[in-house]
């Protein structure tokens, strides 16, 4: 069966995200906040799995003008929903609106959860109230300017959950977001990375993820694996192939430092739920005490912001140091994240490029300064 699909991105990613799925060998358009391809069910479950970007991926089975509340039923129950949903399918309805005629969500998700329930008891002879009672396809109705698209969410929980997070700090970034800092500054594992301010870990743990070809999404699972359409051994196949392309003895060089030794402890129990604690060097050390002596160290990282009262000083200081380091070692490559204005007058030099980036609903400025080559 061939789908329609959609990765939905973080904003700003979109082109990140493109590139992974293109990786991939699938075709992709781009729109804000998602990226459109197409693919059979082997995309679904390589997406999914393979994915170390995009929050989720969805199937699409509507995409229409709509502006009452008839034609919303009419449309949706015209979709061919029990090609993918069983008889006994648990489908949850979730709903936005924006810039519509049909404002109101939740009469917008009760009316294609009414759509969709007539649609089955039709196709699969059900009389009175279907069961539920199995596998999960949580639909979802977007309204944008009367153009509603509705959609199956194949993940489950969202991408970002990898399943290695046993603990946590207060602002910890997502996963997918720190695979997307390391893809932006094309880290492959070649050059030895440092993240300073590594707090739970999760920059060096995707930096070794990646390093060492692990899908992100070994360690977990995902509402479609118990979808009858996609056979169970197909899962099975795809992940022991996936398995048996990891580097897990792949020689690479990787360091975290946080000040606080509770935060290391922290990333090196969440480095070992994925079995990678011996592949990263964990450290407790202030950002003052930081000197790199080696050629070509890649450093991504993202460091507090300094937002509370009486941190700006602190967080200062620290961007200086990050300067010092920079003018020590000219082959040195510093990718990092902040939502400080003044961030190039702090380290005392423009960025090679800037990207704008959302850390959830912070903005933030994603600074590039590329090192000189190392001379050979």
């Amino acid at each position: 069966m061939e789908f329609k699909l959609l990765a939905n991105t973080p904003m700003g990613l979109e082109r990140v995200v493109a590139d992974e799925i293109e990786s991939l060998g699938y075709e992709t358009t781009l729109e804000n906040g998602r990226v459109f391809f197409e693919g059979s069910e082997e995309a679904i479950i390589r997406t999914n799995l393979m994915m170390r970007t995009a929050d989720r991926i969805r199937i699409i089975i509507g995409d229409f003008e709509v502006s009452t509340f008839d034609e919303l039923f009419e449309k949706t129950k015209a979709l061919p929903w029990s090609d993918i949903l069983g008889p006994s399918a648990e489908f949850p309805v979730t709903g936005r609106s924006h810039k519509s005629t049909l404002y109101s969500v939740p009469d917008v998700q009760r009316i294609v959860k009414k759509a969709v329930v007539e649609h089955l008891k039709g196709e699969f002879n059900i009389k009175g109230k279907l069961p539920e009672t199995g596998p999960r396809y949580k639909i979802d109705v977007s309204i944008h300017k009367d153009r509603a698209l509705l959609t199956i969410d194949t993940s489950g929980p969202a991408l970002h959950k990898r399943g290695y997070r046993t603990g946590q700090g207060e602002a910890p970034i997502k996963e997918t977001l720190a695979a997307a800092m390391l893809k932006l500054a094309n880290y492959d594992g070649s050059k030895p990375l440092i993240d300073p301010f590594a707090g739970s870990g999760t920059i060096v743990i995707e930096a070794a993820m990646i390093a060492l070809n692990i899908a992100p999404g070994s360690n977990r699972t995902f509402d479609a694996e118990k979808w009858d359409i996609i056979p169970e051994e197909e899962w099975r196949k795809k992940r022991m192939a996936l398995e048996e392309a990891a580097l897990y003895d792949k020689e690479v060089e990787i360091y975290a430092s946080d000040i606080e030794e509770r935060m290391i402890q922290i990333a090196r129990d969440n480095a070992m739920e994925v079995g990678l604690d011996d592949n990263i060097q964990f450290e407790v050390k202030d950002v003052h005490d930081l000197y790199i002596r080696e050629d070509s160290v890649q450093m991504v990282t993202n460091p507090p912001y300094g937002e509370r009262i009486g941190e700006a000083k602190a967080v200062e200081d620290m961007y200086r140091k990050v300067g010092k380091l920079m003018k020590g070692n000219p082959t040195l490559s510093v990718y990092l994240m902040t939502s400080s204005k003044e961030f190039e007058h702090l380290v005392g030099q423009k960025a090679t490029k800037r990207r704008k980036l959302f850390n959830g609903y912070i903005e933030t400025t994603f600074f590039q300064y590329w090192g000189k080559r190392a001379e050979d």
